[in-house]
């Protein structure tokens, strides 16, 4: 298999799951990780290292970061929200950890309960017990509501881009953009993609996560993508949101990304079909959870063969 052209990061299992009530049970996780990892997927985030009091839908993440661990070519993820969370996830055996910073700080003082200098100061200990690991996980901060915010409105772009340089002054390896609320639109993501590769390097910023509430999640990847990212989050089915950014639903679709992906000739080193059958999954464990996704609705085009280039 070459290459893949874009990676296609699975962020379902944790921030599909934390968004809802339901809890699934840990065998359950175990076997939608291996079934999306013997679909070809090379990066899932598992879970997040957060108090089981605040998020108790993510209370077993070290048990299924340990089954993740045990499959191959599979790069395993986790979210953190403080110090106390990375060391947790550097104990697991995680071979990335991201933290959310808020560009927005009501939204940080909501969603970490830290105010922008609080979280500078703590992604700098988390970069020093990095840098101290025999193998470091790599270590990512994702600027959240870096597109807008539910509660305070509009957010500055030069907001955005100082707070992407002090992190990487901080000691993280990269950061990433991340619309929370699904306000971005694909004008507004090539600007500011532009505006913070120019202050921090094009190398320094690879993916992004993005929603699809508003409808513009896969336009606004594919403009991500004309930029130069080369990794995209999505949800299967579309799952989840953020619990403290009130009305932000709707994570892009993995089975819709993929599918556009392949059809425009980008090989994701995905089993589209593989991939669709993992949906059962989810519907079987969660019946009363919506799932969204045209791809999984409409079928696969007649004659469709996955990253072929098309001229028609």
């Amino acid at each position: 298999m070459k290459d893949i052209d874009i990676l296609v990061s699975e962020v379902g299992p944790r921030d599909g799951l934390q968004s809802i009530a339901a809890i699934l049970p840990t065998e359950i996780k175990n076997a939608w990780v291996r079934a999306q990892a013997d679909a070809g997927f090379r990066e899932i985030e598992v879970g997040s290292f957060v108090p089981p009091s605040i998020l108790p839908q993510m209370a077993d993440t070290a048990e299924v970061v340990a089954a993740a661990l045990t499959l191959t070519n599979l790069n395993v993820a986790v979210l953190v929200p403080n110090l106390r969370g990375a060391e947790g996830a550097i104990a697991s055996g995680a071979h990335k950890i991201s933290i959310p910073f808020s560009v927005s700080e009501t939204h940080s003082l909501k969603n970490v309960r830290r105010n922008h200098q609080q979280m500078f100061d703590e992604v700098t200990r988390i970069a020093e017990l990095v840098a101290a690991q025999e193998s470091p996980p790599h270590f990512e901060a994702g600027l959240s509501t870096a597109f807008g915010c539910t509660i305070e409105g509009a957010v500055s772009e030069d907001l955005v881009v100082r707070s992407a340089e002090k992190l990487m002054r901080c000691g993280v390896a990269e950061v990433g953009l991340s619309d929370t609320t699904g306000y971005a639109n694909p004008q507004q993501v090539r600007r500011l993609l532009r505006k913070v590769q120019s202050a921090i390097g094009a190398e320094n910023i690879t993916g992004v996560h993005l929603h699809n509430t508003r409808g513009l999640g896969l336009a606004n990847a594919l403009a991500a993508i004309e930029e130069g990212i080369t990794t995209i989050d999505s949800s299967l089915g579309g799952i989840g949101g953020c619990p403290f950014a009130p009305g932000a639903s709707g994570n892009i679709v993995t089975e819709d990304l993929v599918f556009m992906l392949e059809a425009m000739g980008l090989n994701t080193g995905i089993d589209i079909d593989k991939l669709l059958d993992v949906r059962n999954i989810l519907r079987t464990a969660l019946p009363d959870e919506p799932l969204y996704g045209f791809t999984p609705d409409a079928g696969l085009p007649k004659g469709f063969r996955k990253g072929e280039k098309r001229n028609d």
